[in-house]
């Protein structure tokens, strides 16, 4: 029979340790960046950063290199960090993987998931219609992406789930881009999402795959063309 030291090495499950705050402030850190409080192009000053998050500056050196291998920040050489810019070809990139996502959720959605879906994504869609009314752009930006995740996550699939929530910051900084581009009549997008949701209801597959990339075409065009004025 294995001791209790040969069971831990076995495998065995040990308490699991408090998060450090090099995690805590990464985490910060990177929601700063998705929300657009850390604009990209825009440098970090250690002194800065350390006063302002309250902490030293190990852990937010330890943070902030988490960030640049997850591609948020990049080093200039002399000069110090800097929050990712997103070109157009890294937008392109974000909306193939999101379509190549997406279109797998809505498959599954289509296939098994049907009732459920309409119900939770008319719930995120009246959102965007309250959002609409009020005139609220940011709100609209806010409903957008909620509308999105719930597709994503009606497709009860934990993998591709993740695979969003991967792409969560990059498609976040996209559509912070992507409401200076939207057009005047905002109601062509609440329609444009009303109609995904009405192919999911009528079980057309074909129709909701041919809208979904209709619409991240639309979109991909407009910041493309928005990035490279």
């Amino acid at each position: 029979m294995l001791g209790v030291d040969e069971q831990n090495q076995a495998g065995e499950l040990e308490p699991v340790q408090r998060k450090s705050t090099a995690a805590i402030v990464a985490d910060q850190l990177r929601s700063a960046i998705m929300y657009g409080s850390l604009a990209p192009g825009s440098q970090l000053g250690e002194a800065d950063l350390a006063t302002q998050l309250g902490v030293s500056r190990g852990p937010l050196r330890e943070a902030m290199q988490r960030l640049v291998q997850e591609g948020l920040l990049h080093s200039e050489p002399h000069r110090g960090l800097f929050v990712t810019t997103m070109e157009p070809e890294d937008v392109h990139d974000v909306y193939v993987a999101r379509l190549a996502v997406e279109r797998s959720a809505c498959e599954q959605i289509v296939r098994h998931h049907r009732v459920d879906a309409v119900a939770e994504l008319t719930g995120a869609h009246a959102k965007m219609v309250a959002a609409v009314a009020k005139d609220d752009r940011d709100g609209l930006t806010e409903a957008d992406q909620e509308f999105h995740e719930t597709l994503v996550a009606a497709s009860r699939s934990p993998r591709l789930q993740r695979m969003a929530q991967t792409l969560l910051v990059e498609k976040r900084m996209c559509l912070a881009a992507l409401v200076d581009t939207y057009p005047t009549d905002t109601q062509a997008l609440v329609d444009e999402h009303k109609g995904l949701v009405d192919a999911i209801e009528a079980g057309d597959e074909r129709l909701l795959l041919s809208r979904l990339e209709a619409h991240m075409n639309d979109a991909l065009q407009r910041l493309t063309a928005s990035l490279e004025q």
